[in-house]
This record gives C-alpha cells, structure tokens and sequence, in this order.
C-alpha cells in the first residue's frame, strides 16, 4: 500500500544542488507543452496520450516535465507513477501591465493560491514557479523594485499553502537584472547557439545566483531553421556544458513538435525533439545519450589530490569532517590529517580512519600544519579545508574539473552554513568578518577561503608553501597574493562548494576575529599595497560574503538598451560604500566617542554630541542587524539583537588586535642583535648609511638579495621584501621605534669585475609617529591650558627633544647592526669589503677598474 502523499519524502534544496531524501537529484527534464485543451477542456493531452507520451520521456532519460498549465490531479498521479517530477508555471495576466490596477494583482494572487492548493504536499511535484519571463517593457513600465515585491509576495501565497514546496520565478536575459530574494532556487531560461557565449552566460548565472542552486529551465534549438542534425549537435554539447559548469539541472524545450501558444497550434517552429506524431528526431538519441552521462561526466584528466585538514583540537566537528572526506565522488585521491599538538581527543578520533594519513607535531599554526601536509602530499594537486568543515560529496568532482579544464593556478569555492548548526552560528555567519570569497570577474578570484581551495603542488612549492608566521588566519590571503604577484590567476568554482560551521557561542566569534585582527597586523607588513592607513584591507574585487558589509548610496544601474530593446539587459549594482561602516570603527570611537565624552566631563556642551556619536555607530549596527538575511529556521528572537552586538564589538575587538600587532609587535630589542663585532663599532663615529662591496668575478644583484633574505630569516630579523609597488628592495623590522629599508644597486666595471652598493635608510615606525604626534598633542593642549610657563614650557621641549633623540640613537644603531650584518652575508659571497673615508669618493680599485 502506497505512502501517503504528505509522508514521502520531498524536493529540497542542498547547497547549490537538489536532494531527494539521502541522494542528490539532478534534474534533467524535458519542457512538456503547452497543449490544445483536450475533450475535457484541460490544456493537456488526453490521459492515455500523457501516459505513452510519459514512457517515452522515461525512455529518453528524462525525470523531470515543466508545464505550462497548473495540471489536474490525474496528470501528477500518472507523473508518480511513471517517476517523473513537475515543474509547475502558473499562468496569469503577464504580459499586461498587472500593478497598475488592484483587480489584476488580485487575480494573479489567486491564480497563484489556487495552483499551491492543487499541487499542495503531492510527491511528484518538483516546484511551483510563479511567473515565467515576464516582458521587459512591462517590468520597465512599473519598476524592476516593485515586480520583484510582487513575486516575493506571490512566492508567500505558496508558502503559505505549502510551506515546504520549492518556488521560484523563471528569469531570462531580457530581465536578469530582476531579482526575488525568496526564491529557493534560480531559474533562467536560455537560448545561445554558440559554446563560447554559453559557457560565459553560465558563469555570469552562477555568480547571479550565489549561493543558491541554478537550473536552466529552458533551452533549444528550433530543427526548421538550424536543421535537425545541428539540433542534434548543439544540444548535446549545451546538455554536457550546463552540467560540467554546475548546474543543479537543465529542462530542454521541448519533448514534441506538438505546440500550441496564442489559441493555435504553432507551425512554424519546431523545437521538439520528437514530431507531432512523436516520432523521435535526431536530436531525441542525441539527448537520451547525454542525459545517460549526465550529470557526472568524465573528466578530461583526473589528476591525483591530496586533501590536507589542519586541526587543532577540533573534536567536536572533526568526525564529520573525515565521514565526509572519506566519501568524495573522485576516482584519485588521499586524505592527510595535520594534528597541530591538539590537546583534546583527535588523534583518537584519526585512529577510527585507518585509510586516512595522520600526522602530529607540536603546536607550530596553521601554516606550519599546511606545510607538513604539503611535505607529505603525493598529489599533483592539494586541496585544502578545515577540520569544521562537511564536504560536499562532489567538492572534488567540481573543484578540480574546473582547474584542470582552465589556466588557473588555484581555484576555491563556496563555503556554507550547514542546516544542522545552531541558530547562534547563523547569527555569526551573517555577521562581518566571515570567511568570503572576492571576485574580480566571474570566474577570477582576488582571494578565496582557506577552509576551501585547491592548488598546483609545484604553484606552492615555487612560493615556499604558507607562511608560517600566520599562525591562526591570514595564511590563505598571504598565498593568493604571493601567487597573484607571480603572474598566476585564481578561479572559483562555483559547484566544489563544502559546508563550514561556525563558531557556536559569540565568546569564539570574537576570539577569530582577534586572531583575524592579529593576521592582519601581520599582512599589513607583509603586503602593506593592499592595505589602507589604517589597516583596513583594500579589494579591487567585489566581497560575496552574507553579511551586509557596507551600505550602498548609489542606486544600481540597468542597461536597457536603446529604447529597452537589447537582449540581454544586465544590472550594475555600485560598490557598498564602507565610509559609513567607518563610523563604528575602533578609530571613530578613540578619536570621535571618547574624546567627546571625556571633554564632555569639562565642558557639559561636548557631552550630547558624545552621546549621537555613540548612538549613530549603534543605530548602524542596528540596521544591519535589521537588514541581516538569518535563515528562517535559525531565527530566534535574539537572533537580530545578537547579530547588532556582534557588528557594535566586531570590529573593535579586531581593530584592537591589528593594531596593537602593528605598534606592539613581538620584536627581540636591538641589544639582542649586538655582537663583539657591531659594539666595536658602536663609538667610532663612522657613517653606515651606505656599504660597498667589490667583487672580482662579479655577483648577480638577485643572487645578494636571495642570500641575504635567507640570512635575514635564519637570524630572526622581520622583514617585507619588495612586491613591485616600493622604493626599496627590502624592510627590515629592528625594532619597535624604528625600521630600515635596504636598497641596493650594482655597477659593472671592466673585466667583469662589479661594485655592490647597498643604501641603509632608516625611519620611524607607525609606533613611533603614533607616540610624538599624541605627545606633541598633549603638550600643546598643557600649554593652551595652563599657559606658556617658562619653566613647564622648558621641560615639555626637553622631553620631546629627548625622545627624538632616542629615535635617532635608535636608528644609528640599527645602521650598525645592519651594516655588520651585509659584512657577514658578502664574505659568505667572498666579496671584500670598501671603506670609505668620504661616501664621495670612489676606492682606488674601482677607479683603477673604471680605466680604458
């Protein structure tokens, strides 16, 4: 005896795919009608009609039929039976102008109620759409706001039916820029000829589409004009693109001939892959093969991956993280477990995975980690995520397909918010500061996450592997730059996607993002190009992430097309202005909020302007909290107060953390640099700013360079080498009050021989700038306070002139450090050194060298 209907399992959505209860379902449907009215008045054919014309679907591979007409309850029976799923299109005054006048809009919601009460919780149905490509000058006329307010409303009339069936509204080019942000899934009907074109459109759709599935709910090609060979042709290869590019399904239009639209039957087109009498065309094999491949196409080249998990006491997510892991839809590939010194019970957990590699070392970080399993890797190519994470079971599939069939050096994915996580982890994941992936183009990434990417094992050993100071985040930033500044590329794949979990109390949100803080406090030394005074990050791409990072001014911008008449007609959304994000920024409450709250104790008429202050970052916090997207099964009545909390602290606690990494970094003091060597020099008042070496063979200038970065690096001295945006070739970190930047230049001379110059040039760090300028504030504010005292005035001067000269002491010292440093580096390259008695003038050597 069959199930009842309410009690067999449904179409749902899972990530960027469908699932029917444990098992993904592609769709791979076929457009069925729309049909004359039947004997009893029903836009469909005949029930014994339906039932043939479903087998041969069947046969054809097919498992799913979009309609045109809500359907009888007969025709979903007969689809359940055969095992097909419905698409239903509700069908309504479209093509009028229909907000314009309340009588219509009423219709439309009743058309709409009517088809979910008719449909309501029956298996075979996939999903109601609520319109289908609405015209373009009608969506003109009334607004792309207002017609997508309308389809989200419609959407909640089936909602309200049918809480659990899928809906969306079928889109195409003419209108991509509408947008409904309840819709479960994106539908885009399609008609491109070309390969090229097709696979472009498709990567622009998936980018639309986001974190949602995309199905291509209609594409053909009409046999009368291309031929029917060529229709043939060009399905096949549109079946397989759509698929490799990830979609979660494709409906080709149309299953007959037999097409009735306007109150005729339509003669002149022919877009069915069989006859009016059913008779299968060419095209009919070409599909029924390809829907018998689809959706998992062979590879091109199935490369070898290593899948590297860092963990660092992660049991409580670290089992389905491996479960996952251990079921990949990929024919070649290993697993490394990285245990950090984990302290908790993980290398237990890895002990129940005997196929999987565990390896264990001290706590070293997470680049440090990555590295060792780097070390240990056997594949072409590594893929990394973290011991939070579920992968989908065709991460791999879709991730490496896209790499291997592209120029990329590394590609990434999405990363998502699991169902079963808690309502406080999707209040953090749409709060800021997440892991996101930036997008130049809609393939090229600027930077994707760590928890998701994959990599050429010779891109990584080129670049040395991660970097091993970033020891909690930024390691991942770190290597997109570094391969990006090599000339690499970076793509995004929008179906290798996993699931992350994230921090489940707002105590370890916080606690990530000082350590994010920490990271960048660290990137803005190492790569300080990509990064604004004051500290900020600067993307050339654009954040996909789901927390409303910035607020745009600027109204998005359609291309219509002369007169609204272009085929495709694209949106142009503005960037999201941050400027007033900066308003709850750590540095607008130090040199806004407080300062006006602390003069406002003096002088009362400042106080009222410190309490707007404060109340404009919170009433910002406010309105994104507001405006969060929360998944609606996670939503709690704290959700949104939670979610303001974290923006309010969100970026002071990272802020702190970046700061204080930048002005309080961990630095040995220079005594620690001191030998027998550099104190000899210490009281003999010579000038280091330069240092020449001379070499009778000659020396390549990069070669010097290499060496002494190795040196640099064996001796415990921080340092930025030169991205091509600086004057110098090297900075080194001395110490918190002081830096050098290491230039050096090499002239040729006769025989071969060659004189190394190397300029030292020292300045005050952020910290030291930080400390005179506040101390030069504050005297000046004694001063106007308490009035030009000689004697008060005397000592506030001796004070600041003896704080320059510590900084000048500072840098002398760091000079004869450095400068007994490259001694050491040359005589390793059996360079001899040149004293100077003036920096003019020129050793006899060079000038004997310099003679004809």
């Amino acid at each position: 005896m069959a199930a009842p209907a309410s009690s067999r399992p449904r179409i749902s959505v899972d990530g960027k795919f469908f699932r029917l209860g444990e098992s993904k379902f592609f769709v791979q449907g076929l457009a069925y009608g729309p049909f004359a009215e039947n004997g009893n008045g029903e836009p469909f054919p005949l029930p014994a009609q339906v039932a043939k014309d479903f087998a041969q679907i069947r046969e054809l591979g097919a498992n799913l039929v979009r309609v045109y007409h809500v359907p009888p309850r007969w025709f979903l029976d007969l689809a359940e039976q055969h095992g097909l799923k419905v698409m239903v299109d509700v069908p309504w005054a479209k093509h009028i102008c229909f907000l314009d006048g309340e009588d219509t809009r009423s219709a439309a919601r009743s058309a709409v109620r009517e088809a979910a009460t008719a449909c309501a919780m029956h298996p075979a149905v996939f999903a109601i759409s609520v319109v289908n490509e609405i015209p373009s000058d009608i969506v003109r006329w009334s607004g792309p706001a207002r017609i997508a307010a309308f389809i989200e409303e419609l959407i909640e009339v089936v909602k309200a039916v049918d809480a659990e069936c899928l809906c969306t509204f079928a889109n195409y080019p003419t209108t991509e820029y509408l947008h409904a942000q309840n819709v479960d899934f994106i539908c885009f009907n399609v008609y491109l000829h070309h390969q090229k074109p097709f696979e472009n459109y498709l990567a622009r759709l998936q980018m639309n589409a986001d974190a949602k599935p995309l199905l291509l709910g209609e594409f053909g090609i009409d046999s009368i004009r291309e031929g029917e060979a060529r229709q043939a042709e060009i399905l096949r290869w549109q079946i397989e693109t759509a698929f490799r590019g990830g979609v979660a399904g494709a409906v080709v239009f149309s299953y007959t001939d037999d097409w009735h639209k306007g109150g005729r039957h339509v003669n002149d087109w022919a877009f069915g892959l069989t006859t009016r009498e059913r008779q299968p065309k060419p095209a009919f094999a070409a599909v029924s093969d390809t829907f018998k491949a689809a959706p998992y196409f062979p590879l091109h080249y199935s490369p070898m991956v290593s899948v590297v998990v860092a963990c660092y006491n992660g049991e409580r997510t670290l089992k389905t993280c491996l479960d996952s892991l251990e079921r990949l839809n990929y024919p070649s590939y290993e697993v490394i477990l990285v245990d950090d010194g984990s302290t908790d019970s993980t290398p237990q957990i890895a002990s129940l995975y005997p196929k999987i590699r565990y390896l264990r070392h001290d706590n070293l970080g997470l680049s440090a980690a990555r590295n060792t399993g780097i070390q240990a890797a056997q594949g072409e190519i590594v893929a990394f995520t973290d011991a939070d994470c579920r992968a989908d079971e065709d991460w791999l599939y879709y991730l490496v397909g896209d790499l291997v069939n592209s120029r990329f050096t590394g590609i990434g994915g999405h990363n998502f918010l699991p169902p079963e996580d808690s309502w406080i982890a999707s209040a953090v994941m749409v709060s800021p500061g997440g892991p996101a992936h930036v997008m130049l183009t809609d393939r090229v990434a600027e930077h994707i996450p760590g928890c998701n990417m994959a990599f050429y094992k010779w891109a990584l050993d080129e670049i040395g592997g991660f970097d091993p100071i970033f020891r909690l985040a930024g390691d991942d930033v770190d290597v997109c730059w570094r391969l990006q500044q090599r000339g690499y590329k970076i793509g995004f794949s929008p179906a290798g996607f996993v699931w992350h979990y994230r921090r489940s109390t707002a105590q370890a949100y916080l606690k990530q993002q000082k350590g994010y803080g920490e990271a960048e406090a660290l990137l803005v030394r190492k790569h300080p190009e990509y990064f604004n005074s004051f500290g900020g990050s600067i993307w050339q791409g654009r954040i996909y992430t789901p927390a409303r990072i910035g607020i745009v001014i600027r109204p998005p911008m359609i291309y219509h097309g002369a007169f609204g008449s272009a085929f495709f007609q694209s949106i142009y959304t503005a960037a999201p202005s941050m400027w007033l994000m900066l308003l709850t920024s750590l540095e607008y409450h130090l040199f806004i909020t407080i300062p006006l709250f602390v003069l406002g104790t003096v002088f009362t008429t400042l106080l009222p302007l410190g309490i707007t202050s404060l109340l404009v970052s919170v009433t910002l916090c406010v309105a994104a909290a507001v405006q969060a997207d929360i998944p609606k099964k996670k939503r709690q009545f704290w959700s949104r107060p939670l979610v303001a909390l974290l923006f309010f602290l969100q970026p002071i606690v990272r802020g702190s953390a970046r700061h204080q990494g930048r002005l309080l970094l961990n630095q040995a003091p220079l005594s620690a640099h001191e030998t027998l060597d550099t104190l000899d020099l210490k009281h003999q008042g010579k000038n280091f700013e330069v240092v020449q070496y001379w070499s009778e063979k000659g020396i390549d200038r990069m070669d010097f360079l290499r060496r002494v970065l190795e040196q640099l690096d064996k001796d415990g001295w921080q340092n930025k080498t030169d991205a091509g945006w600086s004057a110098y070739d090297v900075e080194i970190y001395g110490s918190r009050w002081c830096n050098l930047q290491l230039v050096l230049a090499s002239e040729a001379h006769a025989s071969g021989k060659q004189l190394l110059r190397c300029r030292l040039r020292t300045a005050w760090s952020l910290l030291a700038q930080i400390v005179f300028c506040t101390t030069m504030a504050i005297e000046l504010l004694l001063i106007g306070v308490v009035g030009p005292v000689r004697g008060l005035v005397f000592v506030l001067v001796l004070s600041l002139v003896s704080f320059i000269w510590l900084l000048y002491s500072e840098q002398r010292d760091l000079q004869r450090i450095m400068a007994v440093f490259l001694d050491k580096v040359a005589k390793q390259a059996a360079l001899t050194k040149i004293e100077l008695p003036a920096p003019e003038k020129k050793p006899a050597a060079a000038q004997e060298a310099q003679k004809p």
